[in-house]
C-alpha cells in the first residue's frame, strides 16, 4: 500500500471533478453546475481515479462526494463509464454524500452507492427513469430496495415520485438533515472528524459485516461478524484502542 503526503490541488474548473486530499479526508466536487452537475464520461474517469486513490493511499481515511452550485447531480451522459458507481460502492473506507441541492436519477444511484448521505433541508430526491421509457442501470433497482424497503422503492421507480429531504430521512433514503443550507458544510467536517478518529480496520470490517450480510442468511451473518471480530482483536489498533481508554487518552490509530 503507498502512502501520499498532502498535495496542493488545482483551481476547480468546470466540466471536472474537483478533488482536494486534506487531513485524512478526500473530497471529490462534481463540478459541471451549467448543467446540473450530471456526469460526463470524462468526469466519470476521473471520479474513478479519485476512488482509486482513495482506496490506496493510507493517510486517507474518509471520502465525500459533493456537488459545485445548487445541485449534487442530475444524471449522467449516455457515455459514462458503467463501472463508475461500482468503483465508490466497492471501496473499503467510509464514504459520505454530502448533498447540497437536487439528486435525481443517476445523480441519485451515485449518492446510494455511498454509506452516509448527508442532506441540506429543501433538497430533491427522484428517480425519472420511467418517464424516459427506462430504468435504472447504475445500481438503484437493488441498492434501494435494501436502503428502504420495496414498496418506496418501487413508488420512486415505477411512479418516479419525487422526495422531499424530510421525507426522505424519515424512510432512511437520508441518513442525517441539516438545520440549514449553511450548516451543512460544518456537519459534514463534523461527521468526517467522527469518522477519521474511530479505528479504520474497525470501520472498514464493520461496513464489510455489514454490506456481504445482503445475501446472507441470518446465520451466516452472525458467522461473518464473529469471524470478523476476532480477526480484529489480533490487530495493534485493538491492542492501542484498550490502552488508550485505561489511559484515559485520545487512541492513535495506524490501520494496522
Amino acid at each position: 500500500m503507498r502512502a501520499r503526503g498532502p498535495q496542493a490541488e488545482p483551481r476547480p474548473q468546470p466540466g471536472k471533478v474537483a478533488t482536494r486530499w486534506r487531513a485524512g479526508v478526500a473530497n471529490v466536487v462534481l463540478n459541471r453546475p451549467g448543467v446540473a452537475n450530471r456526469l460526463s464520461a470524462s468526469m466519470g474517469r476521473a471520479l474513478m481515479e479519485a476512488a482509486e486513490r482513495f482506496e490506496d493511499d493510507d493517510t486517507l481515511a474518509v471520502m465525500t462526494i459533493s456537488g459545485a452550485g445548487g445541485c449534487f447531480c442530475a444524471g449522467f451522459d449516455e457515455d459514462v463509464d458503467p463501472g463508475v458507481v461500482e468503483s465508490v460502492a466497492a471501496l473499503s473506507k467510509p464514504t459520505v454524500a454530502v448533498l447540497g441541492g437536487d439528486v435525481f436519477d443517476e445523480g441519485l444511484e451515485l449518492a446510494l452507492a455511498c454509506d452516509l448521505r448527508l442532506a441540506a433541508p429543501g433538497i430533491r430526491l427522484a428517480l425519472g427513469n420511467a418517464r424516459r421509457a427506462t430504468m435504472p442501470r447504475f445500481g438503484a433497482t437493488q441498492r434501494l430496495a435494501r436502503l428502504v424497503g420495496i414498496g418506496w422503492a418501487l413508488r420512486m421507480l415505477l411512479a418516479s415520485e419525487t422526495l422531499d429531504a424530510r421525507s426522505a430521512l424519515r424512510i432512511g433514503l437520508i441518513t442525517y438533515l441539516a438545520a440549514s443550507r449553511r450548516a451543512l458544510g460544518p456537519d459534514t467536517v463534523r461527521m468526517a472528524n467522527r469518522l477519521k478518529a474511530h479505528g479504520p480496520l474497525a470501520l472498514r470490517l464493520a461496513k464489510e459485516a455489514v454490506l456481504a450480510g445482503y445475501d446472507m442468511t441470518l446465520a451466516q451473518g452472525i458467522r461473518l461478524e464473529e469471524d470478523l471480530y476476532a480477526l480484529l482483536q489480533t490487530t495493534r489498533d485493538r491492542a492501542e484502542g484498550v490502552r488508550a481508554f485505561l489511559e484515559k487518552r485520545k487512541p492513535l490509530f495506524k490501520g494496522n
